[in-house]
């Protein structure tokens, strides 16, 4: 049986790009914008990077408080799960970009971080508030979320032993500042927060406000995921950067003692 190859003949050594396309010592184009006219001292970094991610070029308001959401998911504490990577990376003499690379994969994880968790929670607030639109009561949307311990799992929607997010207030401060309106997917989010603490002692977290900001800029959950990517980056290096000037081998080191041992005793040989 013969296969029709013509889709990847014409792809055959040539590659396609349809995002940007640099012109050796003259231009570069990004989403048809010239980046030396037309982007460069006129955009911030952070307006670039989402149009890069996303195709669309937001106002600098927008990217100015995904910008501060940014430095709320990079905190310079090895205590952070991500951030032991790059501490770790730092102690074993590793480079930066080792440790800034590998400290972005923790981070991509369903429960928890900027990136993949960031689509999870995008995505599960766009259908709870398609289906509240359609007159699904709060209860029964939240009986639909799987349940741990007598209290519903929704991504965006926990508080760390019970402590209140210490970044919510800035962001709503600093979303009014930067003259954003609340918009209805985040009306929603704390209408739905609280519904969750009334009944669950649950309430929205960072991440749940934020996921209810990019949907109320028309973002996707896909481009959320992308915008987020790199999120922890800048606390990981931090991280990095201070077991580096340390001692090898001090990072959380170990005694033998330390390990449960539970394979097969030692033979009499």
């Amino acid at each position: 049986m013969m296969t029709n190859t013509e889709y990847w003949d014409k792809r055959n050594q040539t590659i396609f790009n349809s995002v940007g396309h640099w012109q050796g010592g003259v231009d570069v184009t990004i989403e048809n914008k010239s980046l030396m006219t037309e982007l460069m001292g006129q955009v911030t970094y952070m307006q670039l990077h989402i149009l890069n991610a996303t195709g669309q070029l937001v106002a600098k308001n927008i990217a100015d408080w995904i910008e501060v959401c940014f430095m709320g998911l990079s905190y310079p504490d090895s205590r952070i799960w991500c951030n032991q990577v790059a501490a770790y990376a730092g102690d074993t003499k590793t480079s930066v970009v080792a440790a800034a690379a590998s400290a972005i994969l923790a981070a991509d994880s369903r429960g928890y971080g900027g990136s993949h968790a960031r689509k999870m929670s995008m995505a599960a607030q766009l259908l709870a508030f398609e289906q509240y639109q359609q007159g699904m009561p709060l209860d029964e949307i939240i009986r639909q979320a799987k349940f741990k311990n007598g209290k519903p799992i929704i991504v965006g929607f926990a508080r760390p032993i019970d402590r209140d997010d210490e970044r919510l207030k800035p962001f709503a401060e600093i979303q009014q500042k930067l003259e954003i309106e609340q918009g209805q997917y985040l009306k929603f989010a704390f209408l739905l927060s609280d519904y969750l603490k009334q009944h669950f002692n649950l309430s929205i977290n960072c991440g749940g406000y934020a996921s209810a900001f990019l949907l109320d800029q028309g973002f996707s959950p896909d481009d959320g995921y992308k915008i987020n990517s790199f999120s922890v980056v800048s606390g990981a290096i931090a991280c990095f950067r201070d077991q580096q000037a340390q001692s090898p081998n001090s990072f959380l080191p170990m005694k033998c003692q330390d390990i449960d041992y539970t394979g097969p005793q030692p033979r009499e040989l």
